[in-house]
């Protein structure tokens, strides 16, 4: 279960700039099977002490994160609904990941110039909204014309019909699909359209070198997360101790795209579980409330069906008591059933039969 995000924007805001950053500390691939990496696509770990410091009590071959897919497509302009530029021919690339995280030209280069003359983030977030807003309601009015041919014919149709109907209605308003009040089972009828704007939104403020540690107002009722794109390309070129140096001196605790990634998990409840052997040591994501068989199933669907119990230790009994020999003989080893709703840090073996 890899987290993925689409990169949106329009051109001049500094979303290349930014992919680089990111693409530069790209984890192979061929720890990944079945993974396509095209030029446009990103996969990065998702920074997580705790892994190392498991890493450092089990003495592992190989060390593994979880990561997160990020997908780039052309700057959108506007009128891209409608052919203008090209980010309308890639936004089909995005359709599929977790959310989409919106890139906002915040700081002023005058050597830069502004696709819309002048730098005005809000603005620039009403085009972007607009543009999402119409490519859905093209996927909309082809999926009406299809829906009403269907439920002539199969009446489980007509609810999935009626609410199309709602949101496209909905959409000709200007709203995002995300913003109508629908039932989780409603917004699962959906779920085959791939509607860009039911996805949850972040927004990236980047911002000047000066304002990087300053926070930024809300946009549409969210936090932006502020980064300046030129210093995380800096720091994707720094050695370790370096980079820290650099931080320090602009007053952060981590690079940007930390917490990018940080809250991207939070936006979409997800977090992170371990798995730690001699072979290696690994971070697995799986949402937030799951239990034990689910999460089982993220490392293998065989795990998941034949499911028996899972041997759990908090990751702060891990940490504290030197790994599994001294949890296990302190008693913080715990044997976990079906039921047992994962917790954040565990450290898990599945025991299944199949």
């Amino acid at each position: 279960m890899s987290l993925s995000i689409g990169i949106v924007g329009l051109p001049n805001v500094g979303k290349s700039t930014l992919f680089i950053a990111l693409t530069r500390k790209q984890v192979d691939a061929a720890n990944y099977p079945f993974a396509t990496i095209e030029p446009n696509v990103g996969v990065v770990p998702v920074p997580d002490p705790r892994l190392d410091r498991l890493a450092e009590i089990v003495h592992p071959q190989r060390i593994v994160p979880a990561t997160v897919e990020f997908v780039d497509i052309a700057g959108l302009v506007r009128g891209a609904s409608e052919g203008e530029g090209l980010g309308n021919q890639f936004l089909a690339n995005i359709r599929d990941t977790d959310a989409i995280a919106e890139v906002v030209r915040y700081f002023s280069d005058p050597n830069v110039i502004h696709v819309s003359g002048s730098v005005d983030p809000l603005v620039d977030v009403d085009t972007i909204r607009t543009e999402l807003v119409l490519a859905d309601m093209g996927t909309m009015d082809r999926a009406l014309s299809r829906l009403e041919k269907e439920s002539k014919r199969d009446a489980s149709l007509v609810a999935k019909l009626a609410l199309a109907q709602r949101v496209n209605a909905w959409l000709e308003q200007g709203h995002r699909a995300a913003r109508m009040e629908m039932s989780d089972q409603e917004r699962g009828l959906l779920a085959d359209l791939h509607l860009l704007t039911m996805k949850p939104m972040l927004y990236v403020a980047n911002v000047d070198e000066a304002d990087v540690a300053s926070e930024v107002p809300e946009i549409d009722g969210v936090r932006p997360v502020p980064i300046c794109a030129k210093v995380e390309a800096e720091l994707a070129d720094l050695e370790p101790a370096e980079a820290l140096g650099y931080l320090a001196e602009l007053g952060l605790a981590e690079p940007g795209l930390n917490a990018l990634i940080r809250r991207a998990y939070d936006l979409l409840g997800l977090m992170s579980f371990f798995t730690a052997g001699e072979k290696e040591v690994r971070a697995w994501t799986v949402r937030r409330g799951a239990k034990a068989p689910e999460a089982a199933g993220v490392i293998h669907t065989d795990f998941e069906k034949g499911f028996i119990k899972a041997e759990t230790i908090s990751y702060a009994d891990y940490d504290a008591l030197g790994g599994e020999k001294g949890a296990r003989e302190a008693g913080r080893l715990r044997v976990e059933g079906r039921d047992y709703v994962m917790q954040d840090g565990d450290v898990m073996h599945f025991r299944f039969n199949v």
